[in-house]
């Protein structure tokens, strides 16, 4: 399993990483506690794929206003509250948005759509992405020794509560991001 781990985690955490990653950067970070991946390679490779993959969806959108607007077409309560969001906090949203669920994939496409810097975007971008890695993956790696210290107490009983405990994050952080 420690093989499997150390093959696929970093591609699984950055294919998770283009699109989100947040989850995917938990259970890295936990996973770098335990020393089955090293935390600085795990952060490098989730905020390299949440920079790229933000990029890619402002560039979207920027080359092709058509399509970008066709993507958002389902999303109109969402996209509105970017527009609350980008026209509250300015460029600051660029950070946020990192870490709100339902909105973390419009953002980069609704600035692209506007006449946002392009260079300027790539700065705050890269800036957000480093911050958001950092934050996230660090926060996990501390909350791997809780993690393993319930794991190793409860043995099997212990990875169903992380795994309960995980889930349920996961669900109101969806549910928050929904609404």
């Amino acid at each position: 399993m420690e093989e499997l781990i150390r093959d696929w985690g970093y591609i699984i955490l950055f294919l998770y990483s283009f699109g989100g990653g947040f989850v995917a950067l938990v259970v890295a970070g936990i996973l770098s506690y335990s020393g089955e991946l090293n935390i600085v390679i795990t952060m490098l490779v989730a905020g390299s794929a949440n920079f790229i993959g933000d990029q890619f969806l402002f560039t979207v959108a920027r080359k092709n206003k058509h399509q970008a607007r066709k993507m958002m077409e389902k999303h109109k309560r969402k996209i509105a509250m970017s527009h609350l969001l980008m026209r509250k906090y300015g460029t600051w949203v660029i950070f946020l948005q990192k870490y709100i669920y339902g909105i973390k994939t419009l953002i980069p496409l609704a600035m692209g759509l506007t006449k946002y810097d392009y260079r300027k975007f790539i700065v705050f971008n890269l800036l957000a992405s480093i911050v958001w890695a950092l934050i996230i993956g660090l926060s996990a790696y501390m909350l791997g020794e809780l993690v393993y210290t319930y794991i190793e107490e409860f043995k099997t009983y212990g990875l169903i509560l992380v795994a309960a405990i995980l889930l349920t994050v996961f669900y109101f952080y969806r549910k928050l991001g929904e609404k």
